[in-house]
């Protein structure tokens, strides 16, 4: 059954990647979202460290190593699975204001960033991954709007109301001759917007500042909630990064999703402490010295 064509108003079509040109002076939607996301999300992490009685200095300084590991190891991802792409133009490689970076790329980077940071500073791995938990899933809500403006990242042809109009230069080779795409960018950006809700009222549900979760349950939940929207919005998808005949995001969503909720099941059902970086004992030694108070790994 045909769906008939809704006025332009009810149609998506980006303006394009630049917002101003002035010479060699170019700014790209693509950066600002970018660097809008990690300001909302330093100053977010910080707000939620102060909760939890952590300084929030210390949430500045780990951003500064995530921003470092997480965008580069975003980009080297997204090269290594559209190499022959690149090959011929290795130029094109730190063309990051272009697009192509890749989620779990940064997530990867920065979970290793996450570890060395902890492990240097003795606090526990999964107390800083809860507290940046909220700010990573919105930034990837706000930086998926990046993929608006450059018109990539679309999913395949349709004629919903809330079609995609993409430029006949940005069209895979097979849907040339189609106009209007799933907005797939919309779609995640407003799961991820969700699972941003669902977390924030995770933590926000004790009122007297004295944690009820156990250590590890953000992230965990972050991981499982994540990984389960983009594992069916990838599907749409036209320009999944390929492993042979497999969907690269699929794989490492089905991953992220059984080990969250494996990580679930350890502290909830079987009630054990997630192995950390930094012995328990010395953990609440450290947290005393800087005002804060022991990890609390009871429900």
């Amino acid at each position: 059954m045909d769906i008939p064509t809704l006025p332009l108003a009810f149609q998506f079509a980006s303006p394009g990647p630049i917002i101003f040109q002035l010479g060699p002076l170019v700014i790209r939607w693509y950066g600002l979202l970018i660097a809008s996301a990690v300001l909302l999300g330093i100053t977010l992490s910080q707000y939620l460290a102060s909760r939890r009685h952590l300084k929030p200095e210390l949430l500045g300084d780990l951003a500064i190593w995530l921003v470092l590991a997480a965008i580069p190891s975003a980009r080297i991802y997204y090269v290594l699975f559209q190499w022959q792409d690149y090959a011929s133009n290795p130029g094109d490689i730190i063309a990051i204001w272009k697009g192509g970076i890749a989620i779990h790329g940064a997530i990867l980077g920065g979970t290793a960033a996450t570890l060395i940071f902890s492990r240097l500073q003795k606090i526990s791995f999964w107390q800083l991954a809860d507290l940046v938990a909220p700010s990573l899933i919105l930034g990837q809500a706000i930086g998926r709007w990046g993929n608006f403006f450059n018109s990539e990242a679309f999913g395949g042809p349709t004629n919903l109301p809330w079609k995609l109009y993409i430029p006949p230069s940005n069209r895979p080779p097979a849907y040339i001759t189609f106009d209007y795409f799933h907005p797939t960018f919309l779609y995640e950006s407003l799961w991820n917007l969700m699972v941003f809700s669902l977390l924030l009222t995770l933590f926000f549900r004790d009122l007297k500042g004295k944690p009820r979760l156990k250590t590890g349950t953000l992230f965990l939940v972050y991981m499982a909630a994540y990984s389960s929207g983009r594992f069916w919005i990838e599907g749409l998808r036209t320009d999944s990064l390929m492993l042979g005949p497999l969907r690269m995001a699929q794989m490492v969503s089905l991953t992220g999703i059984v080990l969250g909720l494996a990580g679930l099941v350890w502290l909830y059902l079987l009630h054990r402490p997630l192995p950390d970086v930094v012995p328990a004992n010395r953990q609440q030694q450290d947290y005393r010295s800087s005002s804060a108070g022991p990890p609390n790994n009871s429900p």
